[in-house]
């Protein structure tokens, strides 16, 4: 499957428990074909002792969601929109296919 979205892109989730929500994508996991969001889907993880956390417990941190289930926002009208690629003048770019401007 091609990925579509990079990091750094402000990303709404468009399927799952947490559908409507929006955040910046913090790493794309390209062999699973999931990313890492902002803010999203944030799991409680239990962490033993260690040398860098010697008092361990609950940690929250984000869990991959699928790409499917992501859409890039539009930087333009701030709507979900697809993602398409041109050459213009010369360059492979991404653009919007909702607005027509380079992402």
């Amino acid at each position: 499957m091609k990925t579509r979205i990079k990091t750094g892109d402000t990303v709404r989730v468009i399927a799952g428990d947490h559908k409507g929500s929006e955040g910046k994508v913090v790493q794309v996991l390209r062999d699973k074909n999931k990313a890492i969001v902002e803010g999203v889907n944030t799991v409680s993880k239990h962490e033993k002792p260690s040398a860098r956390n010697p008092q361990g417990g609950i940690v929250e941190k984000e869990a991959p969601i699928h790409i499917s289930n992501l859409s890039l926002i539009d930087p333009k009208s701030g709507d979900a929109t697809r993602v398409g690629y041109e050459v213009r003048d010369g360059k492979k770019v991404r653009f919007s296919k909702k607005s027509n401007e380079v992402i």
